[in-house]
């Protein structure tokens, strides 16, 4: 499992994160400006988030997922070590010290390996 520092703060979003599933049938609506790789997807819920397009069989209007996805982001300050689990268009699923886990991206962490003190 590799590690890494925030070096900028980072705050989730205030809108609930979505979670869909393999098979989960979505509409999705335009790419983000900032992170092209994400399209905005609502769920049957109504509920919607930002998702990696390559999560889905179509690039636009209704498409199904073809993997799990979750869009919780992780709240983090400049200073704290996460583990990291695993890279997604940008962004890493992280675990914090207090357990906490989410979605942050990369530009605000620095990968540490064994000599970075």
């Amino acid at each position: 499992m590799r590690c890494a520092r925030v070096i900028a703060a980072h705050r989730a979003p205030a809108r609930s994160p979505i979670r869909v599933a393999a098979g989960d049938r979505v509409t999705l609506g335009a790419h983000d400006c900032d992170w092209p790789q994400f399209v905005w997807a609502t769920a049957k819920n109504g509920l919607g988030g930002w998702i990696p397009a390559d999560v889905f069989d179509a690039e636009r209007g209704s498409a199904i997922a073809l993997k799990d996805y979750d869009t919780r982001e992780l709240d983090a300050d400049p200073g704290t070590e996460l583990a990291l689990d695993r890279e997604h268009a940008d962004w890493w699923w992280a675990t914090a010290p207090d357990g906490a886990q989410g979605w942050i991206p990369a530009r605000v962490l620095q990968l540490l390996d064994e000599d970075t003190p």
